[in-house]
């Protein structure tokens, strides 16, 4: 787990919560210390604040996602709605105010942790694997692939493409996506959904698929075909 906060005494009270939890912690004072312990370090976790001087949680979780996929859990000494979509926008997999209860925290990463890897990392026999055209899910292993090529997801964006392929003909409005991918607390806005339905757009491009998910205007979403283009 990687702490990255300028306050001292957040870092030590999320340190101590943490490892009664019996996780692992390394710690970082400011942006540019975090991005260089999490080439280090790799950590499975970062719990990220926003507000720190000269290069903030925005630009670290930024700078993370070029790279990996490795769940953020922000923090902000402020309720502030813009910071919460913006921080989910670009990779944000939860967000916490501050001041804030270590239990609730604990909690939460534990949460995040358990939909990276529900079973531990063993492998099931008999596991469901969702399929559609050339892109296939599994719930189980935290696995998405698109012809045979693997995707690499945040957490909500896995979310909504499992809770596609679970109905593959069905039309989704936001708040239903939403429900179906996070099973946190989060509040988040019609276009924080919107962004992420980009960024899956997006990476399936990459891999020359464009038609993945339809827009249904004035109702939602639903799924496409999944298929590479001509």
């Amino acid at each position: 787990m990687l702490i990255v906060d300028d306050d001292l005494h957040i870092r030590e009270v999320i340190r101590v919560a943490l490892k009664k939890a019996g996780m692992n912690v390394v710690e970082a004072r400011d942006g540019k210390e975090a991005l260089a312990r999490f080439a280090s370090d790799r950590p499975d976790l970062i719990v990220l604040d926003i507000g720190m001087p000269e290069l903030d949680g925005l630009d670290v979780c930024r700078e993370v996602r070029k790279t990996s996929d490795v769940p953020i859990l922000f923090l902000s000494a402020r309720d502030d709605e813009i910071d919460r979509v913006l921080g989910l926008e670009i990779g944000g997999d939860d967000y916490v105010t501050k001041p804030f209860s270590p239990r609730e925290l604990v909690a939460r990463v534990n949460v995040i942790l358990r939909r990276m890897n529900p079973r531990g990392g063993d492998a099931k026999v008999g596991t469901t694997v969702l399929t559609q055209g050339g892109l296939s899910v599994d719930p189980e292993q935290y696995v998405a692939l698109f012809g045979g090529t693997p995707l690499r997801l945040t957490a909500i964006e896995f979310g909504i493409l499992r809770a596609f392929l679970t109905r593959p003909t069905a039309v989704f409005n936001r708040e239903q996506l939403m429900r179906a991918a996070c099973q946190l607390n989060i509040q988040v806005s019609d276009r924080t959904i919107d962004s992420h339905i980009r960024n899956i757009r997006a990476k399936l491009t990459a891999l020359n698929c464009d038609n993945v998910i339809e827009t249904i205007h004035g109702v939602g979403f639903k799924l496409g075909r999944c298929e590479p283009q001509a």
